[in-house]
């Protein structure tokens, strides 16, 4: 996989009405509207360059269910991949497209993640770093597909999220709704392509309890069971519950593409 960054090559000079304003003002006017035009026109550009470079026509990439994707895009965060190192090399005609719309790209920002190791990639005598993984869309890609460093990382951010919530003005079943739709959904992002086992179940129930625990404000010298805080909390399911739960209708809906159970 091979993460780009692209970057404008020149801003775009955009000329605003005089007025009576300071210079300063209108300084600053035009850098915003310079800044506001080219996040809005981003998409835009970086769809016109995926097109003329070819990319959807091209046969390099990686099949998943029969069909052939080389490209994850989203606004300004874009991934090419493939099943070799020469047919990713095939797909940065994007480079020389991108130059033609004013876009470079940025050697040192861009990362490249191999099941192979790649000793060294140049292009234009620049070095890319090879690294073992990269965030992506919110998750993090690595090699071997493997999840458990994706549970810690999302663990860290729930725990994050959770330490914000101290209000003693709150009633407790108010405080467990506001756990399962702000603290349970980051750590549930992405779930839906993890391989949950025995072990990362057992992280998952940690994390729960861990954020009961302290919703309940019982120290950790406390000598309260598992059961007796759920039991208190009164949840319905529990957070791996629910996350077996949600996969059931994320399931059906891969059903709805062509020859999905067959295949």
């Amino acid at each position: 996989m091979f993460k780009l960054n692209l970057e404008k090559a020149e801003a775009p000079e955009i000329k605003l009405p005089t007025s009576t304003r300071s210079q300063k003002k209108q300084e600053n006017s035009r850098k915003t509207s310079t800044y506001a035009s080219l996040t809005t026109l981003n998409p835009l550009y970086a769809e016109y360059i995926m097109r003329n470079a070819g990319l959807d026509e091209a046969q390099a990439g990686i099949q998943i269910t029969g069909r052939n994707i080389n490209i994850l895009r989203c606004a300004d965060d874009t991934t090419l991949m493939a099943e070799s190192k020469e047919e990713l090399k095939s797909l940065l005609n994007v480079k020389e497209e991108s130059e033609k719309a004013g876009l470079k790209l940025n050697i040192q920002k861009t990362k490249i993640v191999a099941s192979s190791p790649i000793t060294s990639w140049q292009i234009d005598g620049e070095t890319m770093e090879t690294v073992t993984g990269f965030i992506s869309l919110g998750c993090k890609m690595t090699p071997n597909g493997d999840c458990s460093h994706e549970i810690k990382r999302c663990s860290l951010l729930g725990r994050k999220a959770m330490t914000n919530l101290d209000s003693r003005v709150m009633t407790l079943p108010r405080k467990v709704h506001i756990v399962k739709a702000i603290v349970f959904p980051v750590l549930m992002y992405g779930y839906e392509s993890w391989i949950i086992k025995k072990a990362k179940c057992q992280r998952i129930d940690a994390f729960e309890l861990w954020c009961w625990r302290r919703l309940l404000r019982v120290p950790w010298t406390s000598r309260r069971s598992n059961q007796s805080i759920l039991k208190e909390i009164s949840s319905k399911y529990s957070l791996e519950g629910l996350m077996l739960k949600l996969k059931l209708p994320y399931f059906g809906h891969l059903t709805w593409t062509a020859d999905s159970l067959e295949k």
